[in-house]
């Protein structure tokens, strides 16, 4: 096996799941446990894929999509933020919309490809010297534009919760929402913001399924992996850096069963697509197990906050 070309797939494999777990990590920042990131993904991949049949405009087709993620994120926040619902239950809800709008949407599209000009506009480009180191340096530094997106947004995102004050404050909302609200801080104004970005980017997580990673429109483009992406925030403890490597990790583990067929080796190809679903149930345990049971995530994740309880 051809390590090099592995790492190649590991990495765009893993793409999708470093931006949903990047969306998930922005709500759960501020305190909201959304379980309709799969939701999210699905709407994105949808219009994006739509958007980039009709139009050709590679543009329109991410923005189409962030739209998309960004709307169904905006529904959860209305539920969870102002009408204080239950936001497992809304998260799931979020899903089973999500499903049920993209196939009664994209049924007239299923078989379509992606129009070559976009395909174009998404082909990979070697950055120079960095695609030059070995083994590691094409697997990382000669991918699309879309790729790269996705390492900026985690630096980014990183920064911004370590280094600017909304950052910080928003990471405060996570831990006591009662004690920003008490230093001036728009609690539910940062919700908002908060989610619908990190909807914008499950949207874009779809995207990027449908547009480069297929790139075509079949049902169920996602399988499942808008839950891998739930748990992946909390196997890489809410750290945005980190999520790179989690999702090429988890992204290698997906695509292995074929790449050991092609490489004459056989297995079992059930047992091989249930590998990411396995290992992340593991390290949710090896995880629960080290910080004895006890959650490094924010405090306030999955509470409801009304400021009269304060």
């Amino acid at each position: 096996m051809n390590i090099e070309s592995f790492l190649t797939a590991a990495v765009i494999a893993g793409m999708p799941l470093l931006f949903a777990t990047l969306g998930g990590i922005m709500s759960e920042k501020v305190g909201h446990l959304n379980l309709g990131v799969e939701g999210m993904m699905v709407m994105g991949a949808v219009m994006g894929f739509i958007t980039s049949v009709q139009t050709q405009n590679p543009y329109l087709a991410l923005l189409s999509a962030m739209a998309a993620g960004g709307v169904g994120a905006l529904i959860y926040a209305v539920l969870t933020v102002s009408l204080r619902a239950n936001q497992v239950v809304t998260g799931l809800a979020l899903t089973i919309f999500g499903t049920g709008f993209t196939n009664f949407v994209g049924q007239s599209f299923v078989g379509q490809i992606v129009p070559e000009s976009v395909k174009t506009f998404f082909a990979p480009i070697a950055i120079p010297v960095l695609s030059n180191i070995p083994i590691i340096g094409g697997a990382f530094f000669n991918q699309s534009l879309f790729v790269y997106l996705g390492y900026g947004i985690a630096v980014i995102l990183m920064l911004y919760y370590v280094v600017t004050k909304v950052g910080l404050n928003a990471r405060m909302i996570g831990e006591n929402p009662g004690a920003a609200d008490a230093a001036g801080i728009p609690v539910a104004l940062y919700k908002y913001i908060n989610i619908v970005l990190g909807g914008m980017l499950c949207g874009l997580s779809g995207a990027f399924l449908s547009l480069v990673y297929v790139p075509s429109w079949q049902q169920n483009i996602t399988a499942g992996k808008g839950w891998i992406a739930v748990a992946l925030v909390i196997f890489i403890g809410w750290n945005p850096v980190k999520a790179i490597f989690g999702a090429i990790l988890f992204g290698a583990l997906d695509i292995l069963g074929l790449r050991l067929q092609a490489a004459g080796i056989q297995i079992n190809q059930y047992f091989v697509d249930m590998l990411p679903y396995l290992m992340t149930i593991i390290f949710l345990v090896i995880g629960s197990i080290r910080t004895g049971g006890a959650s490094k995530g924010p405090k306030a994740l999955g509470e409801a906050y009304f400021r009269e309880d304060r």
